[in-house]
């Protein structure tokens, strides 16, 4: 690998606020956001949407998540066939 052109790696907490999980991995990702974890020590953390704490896949459970009435939306504008 080049040095100097790639982003650093360290550990960043992940959190998913609908699932209230959260878990500490390695990765690029940057925050300005900071979380004191388990060990003490404090990590930068990401907020996602959702993980597998909340997919319904993993879960099991199905959830109709209709954000801003985009189905409504669709029928006004192209119409119920």
């Amino acid at each position: 690998m080049k040095p100097g052109i790639h982003p650093e790696y360290r550990p960043v907490v992940f959190r998913d606020r609908t699932a209230d999980f959260a878990f500490l991995t390695r990765s690029t990702a940057t925050s300005d956001r900071t979380v004191e974890w388990q060990d003490g020590n404090t990590y930068p953390v990401v907020d996602v949407e959702i993980s597998s704490a909340s997919h319904p896949f993993y879960t099991g459970r199905s959830r109709v998540l209709d954000t801003a009435g985009r189905v409504e939306r669709f029928e006004r504008r192209y119409g119920r066939r």
